[in-house]
């Protein structure tokens, strides 16, 4: 088992962690881990950051986070501790992984058999069933070889990526290019190359403005599987919570953060109610403009407003939880709706920022898995619409686009919910910005564009502020669970390197 850098020169070192997202939980993990002594502060009254759970009348809805892939990542990290996921929760395999729903009455399964899903290609294609193949392998090499040398090791300047060894791993990585032309390599009909490019949701970016390098996740989709946790996302937070009191964190929910002041060896924390709380060291999983902007001082920043302002942005989403009377086959577990051309709708979200009028979405339906998430007798789901970060968020243009919503599920599903609705809750671009201090209300932090990636995202360690450090999706390795688990690690190494 691989280990992080040796951490222990962080020992009795007091550390006070923003955010209790995954990124934070894992940081505090390290750190605690070690013999550091961390606080926790979270300003939601639960921790998981946007993998909170809505409890309303016998449902329960993972809020955010949805999707459990990338098992090594978990299992890499709970053995760090000497444990193992199954100490705290238990997967189940989905069968199919995901259905998808094309808008001209076509369907598809994506199934744990391989062979299976080689002869969906080759029916779509001629030939597509073998490049399925080659594809596939060519993503198993990418994650291979990108999680030891490139996610799991934080290359943080330009020279690190001239040395010789990592030029030598590097050759043959799909670095240059965008996933469009990379699966247009593989594959000619429209719905093979949605099937490939879908994940993109996950990384917040497009088909023509993300690296090539994420084929690689077509390996974690074909290859390791698609899991679901007991519990849902917000059962595996609380594992991870659990392991964090086992190793000595000090959590404090309800405790929004409202300033950091001074330096390494002496930082003082305040909150919204007054309270201090003083440290040798600060990491921040909040918002990373947010708490450059936000909660340090103007000579202590390390980017002005024209740099936020000048970023791509992950997509904000429209998302709508749904508590329903009877079964809503023909659904499955994960289920995606896709136009037959989606271009359109990235256009609308990065290119010409506007509400879609033919959406790409997925639903989720976790009670087709797990009959606690919903009363005896109801269907448990919840729709997610990727939309530009940013956009006009007003109850009139929620209940517009709503309507637009449920039409459209049932025109391409048949399922319709409208007369069964029990519960209903929306979430939006406004509740992204209130809840989490999420910068123009992204779901998920900067987009994994081609100049927003590896040595090119914000540091780990503030360049302006000695002993300020930062965790999560903003920083490498990027968005998404499992990476901002991995960025904890990083952000733990980046401490105990300076500390030595």
């Amino acid at each position: 088992m691989d280990s992080p850098a040796d951490l222990r020169s962080l020992a009795d070192t007091d550390v006070t962690v923003i955010g209790g997202g995954f990124g934070g939980l894992s940081t505090a993990c390290y750190l605690a881990d070690v013999g550091a002594n961390v606080t926790l502060l979270e300003k939601n009254d639960q921790l998981g950051g946007r993998a909170s759970r809505l409890e309303v009348d016998g449902f329960r809805f993972d809020m955010g986070p949805s999707w459990y892939l990338m098992p090594d990542v978990f299992e890499r990290f709970f053995g760090h501790f000497d444990h193992e996921p199954s100490d705290y929760y238990d997967l189940t395999r989905l069968d199919p992984h995901y259905r998808i729903f094309f808008k001209d009455n076509d369907s598809v399964d994506m199934v744990p058999d391989r062979e299976r899903n080689k002869e969906i290609f080759e029916s779509y294609e001629p030939g597509a069933g073998e490049r399925f193949e080659d594809y596939l392998e060519k993503s198993r090499e990418n994650y291979e070889i990108g999680m030891e040398h490139f996610v799991y090791e934080d290359r943080t300047s330009l020279s690190d990526y001239l040395d010789w060894n990592v030029a030598r791993h590097a050759r043959g990585l799909s670095l240059l290019g965008s996933m469009q032309d990379h699966v247009e390599r593989y594959f000619d009909h429209p719905k093979l190359q949605q099937i490939m490019q879908y994940t993109l949701v996950f990384l917040g970016g497009a088909p023509n403005n993300t690296p090539a390098l994420y084929n690689l996740m077509s390996h974690v989709d074909f290859n390791m599987g698609v899991y679901y946790p007991e519990g849902g996302l917000g059962g595996v937070v609380d594992g991870i919570a659990d392991l964090g009191e086992e190793l000595g964190v000090d959590f404090r929910t309800d405790t929004p953060v409202s300033e950091i002041r001074g330096r390494e060896g002496a930082f003082v924390t305040r909150t919204e109610d007054g309270q201090e709380f003083y440290s040798d060291s600060v990491v921040s999983n909040a918002d990373y403009r947010h708490t450059e902007m936000e909660l340090l001082p103007p000579e202590k920043r390390q980017y002005d407003a024209d740099y936020w302002e000048s970023r791509t942005y992950a997509p904000s989403a429209f998302l709508l939880y749904l508590g329903v009377e009877g079964d809503v086959d023909p659904l499955e577990h994960h289920t995606l709706i896709l136009p037959t051309d989606w271009d359109d709708h990235f256009e609308r979200i990065f290119e010409n920022p506007s509400w879609p009028e033919d959406p790409a979405y997925y639903l989720c339906v976790p009670s087709e898995t797990d009959d606690t998430v919903a009363p005896d007798g109801h269907s448990n789901l919840f729709a997610l619409v990727p939309i530009a970060a940013g956009l006009e968020d007003t109850p009139e243009r929620r209940e517009q686009f709503r309507d637009l919503v449920l039409d459209d599920i049932e025109a391409n599903t048949g399922v319709d919910l409208r007369d069964r609705i029990v519960v209903e809750e929306s979430f939006c671009v406004n509740d992204f910005a209130d809840r989490y201090n999420s910068t123009k209300g992204t779901a998920l932090g900067l987009a994994h564009t081609l100049r927003q990636t590896a040595l090119f995202r914000p540091p780990h360690h503030s360049s302006a502020v000695d002993g300020l450090y930062f965790t999560g999706a903003f920083t490498t390795p990027g968005i998404g669970v499992p990476m901002c688990l991995i960025s904890g690690q990083l952000t733990a190494e980046a401490m105990a390197e300076r500390a030595t």
